[in-house]
C-alpha cells in the first residue's frame, strides 16, 4: 500500500502563478523513483497505473525526482517529455555513463532540473544538460545565494529557490534573478502597514461569520451577499451548474438553503467567500484550502471524528485566511464563532482537530516518516490516507478558483 502515497509541492512563478508541481511518492526514504531490477516493477511504472498525472499537476510540468538507477534503466522515459521535468538528485555521480543517460535524455525532448545545485566542481558536467537549477535557499546565507545568483542568473539556465518559507526570501530570491519558488511561503501572512481590512474583504469575513453561526440569519446573509455581487453570482453560478445536479435553477438565497438544506449551503457560501477574498493572492493558496478542508473532512471518519466531519471541514477552509487576509490567525478566528476545538487547533494547541490538520501538513510536505507517527497517535489505518487525499484533490479541482 505504500506506494500509493503521493505529495505534490507546486512551484510558482514571480507571479505566484504555478509552473509546475513537484511529485514526491513514498518510494523510499530520498522521495524519490527509485526502480528495482528491472524498470516494470518500480515505482515509477506503478505511477502509470496507479495515478492520473493530470489530475495531480493539471496542465502545469511535473518535476519527477530520479536516482542512478532510474536514470541507468531509462525510467523517466515512461512519462511523457512534454508533461515532466527530470530532477537528478544531488547523489546522482557525473559518470560517463550518467552523462549519456542526461544526453540522450536532452536529445529526446526532456528538460532536466540538478536538485540541490551547490556548484561543487565535480557536478560541472551535469550542469551543461540542466534547464533549471534547484538551489535550496536554507543551506546558504546571503551572500552565498548572491555569488550563485550572479554566476547563472544570465545563463540559459534558470533558476528555483526551494524551501522558500517567507515573504522577505521570497523577494530576496526573486530580487536575485530567480524564476521559481519552492515553499510554504505563499500560506503565510504577508505584513501590512494598514490595519484596516477592505471593505469587500470585510463583507467577506462577515458572511464566513454568518453562515459559522448557529442559527442562520437569512436576511442579515441576503444583505450581505447584495453588497458583493461578484460573491452572489459565484455562488448562484455554480448552485446552477450540473455538478450539483439541483433539479430547479436556484435564483435566490433562501431558495439556495431550502434546495441544499442548511449544512450543504454553509459549505457553499464558505467556500465561496474564502474564494472570494483571494484577491491578489496566489490561486495556489485557494487550491491548498479546498484540498484540505476536503481531506479534513474525508478523513473524520477513519480518525474516529464522524460527527465533527463539518466543524473539520471549516478548519481546513479556514486554515489559509491568516494568509488571505495577512492578520495573525489569532485576530482572524476572534471573529468567526467556530468551534472551540477546531480555533485551539489552527492557533497550534494540542488535541485531536489538530492531529487531523497535522497529519494534512505532513502529507502537503512529504514527510513520510511524521505522517506515520500522526497516524499511530490517532489510532487510524494508515492505509486509508491516499484515498481520502486523492478524493479531496480531485473535489477541490473541480471547483477551481
Amino acid at each position: 500500500m505504500h506506494e500509493k502515497f503521493i505529495a505534490r509541492q507546486p512551484i510558482l512563478d514571480t507571479r505566484l502563478q504555478v509552473f509546475a508541481y513537484e511529485l514526491l511518492f513514498r518510494g523510499g526514504a530520498q522521495n524519490s523513483f527509485q526502480p528495482f531490477a528491472n524498470a516494470a516493477s518500480s515505482v515509477i511504472a506503478d505511477s502509470i497505473t496507479l495515478f492520473d498525472l493530470d489530475m495531480f499537476t493539471g496542465h502545469a510540468r511535473a518535476f519527477v525526482n530520479v536516482d542512478e538507477m532510474a536514470l541507468r534503466l531509462g525510467a523517466p522515459r515512461l512519462l511523457p517529455a512534454d508533461r515532466i521535468v527530470v530532477e537528478i538528485l544531488e547523489t546522482v555521480r557525473p559518470t560517463e555513463e550518467m552523462l549519456s543517460a542526461c544526453r540522450e535524455l536532452r536529445s529526446a525532448g526532456y528538460q532536466l532540473a540538478l536538485d540541490d545545485f551547490v556548484d561543487s566542481p565535480g557536478i560541472a558536467p551535469l550542469v551543461e544538460f540542466a534547464s533549471f537549477l534547484k538551489i535550496d535557499f536554507q543551506m546558504f546565507d546571503a551572500r552565498g545565494r548572491s555569488a550563485l545568483a550572479r554566476k547563472y542568473a544570465d545563463n540559459h539556465i534558470r533558476l528555483l529557490a526551494e524551501k522558500v518559507e517567507t515573504e522577505s526570501e521570497f523577494r530576496e530570491a526573486r530580487d536575485l534573478g530567480f524564476s521559481y519558488f519552492q515553499g510554504y511561503f505563499f500560506c503565510k501572512p504577508f505584513m501590512v502597514e494598514t490595519r484596516e481590512l477592505p471593505g469587500n474583504k470585510a463583507i467577506q469575513l462577515q458572511l464566513l461569520a454568518a453562515v459559522a453561526a448557529p442559527e442562520l440569519r437569512f436576511d442579515f446573509i441576503e444583505n450581505l451577499l447584495k453588497q458583493e455581487p461578484s460573491l452572489l453570482y459565484r455562488l448562484l453560478r455554480y448552485l446552477n451548474s450540473p455538478i450539483l445536479g439541483l433539479r430547479s435553477e436556484v435564483r435566490s438565497v433562501r431558495h439556495a438553503i431550502v434546495l441544499l438544506g442548511e449544512n450543504e449551503f454553509r459549505r457553499w457560501a464558505s467556500i465561496f467567500a474564502i474564494i472570494s477574498m483571494s484577491t491578489g493572492k496566489s490561486p495556489e493558496l485557494i487550491r491548498t484550502a479546498l484540498t484540505r478542508a476536503f481531506f479534513c473532512e474525508e478523513f473524520s471518519a477513519a480518525a474516529g471524528l464522524r460527527e465533527q466531519g463539518p466543524s473539520l471541514f471549516l478548519m481546513g477552509l479556514l486554515s489559509v485566511t491568516d494568509a488571505l487576509l495577512d492578520r495573525p490567525m489569532r485576530e482572524v478566528l476572534k471573529k468567526l464563532p467556530m468551534v472551540q476545538e477546531a480555533k485551539i487547533a489552527l492557533c497550534g494547541g494540542t488535541n485531536r482537530f489538530r492531529d487531523v490538520f497535522e497529519l494534512v501538513l505532513a502529507l502537503e510536505r512529504a514527510e513520510w516518516i511524521r505522517l506515520s507517527d500522526i497516524a499511530a497517535r490517532i489510532g487510524c489505518n494508515e492505509g486509508k490516507i491516499p484515498d481520502s487525499y486523492l478524493s479531496a484533490l480531485l473535489r477541490a479541482t473541480s471547483i477551481g478558483a
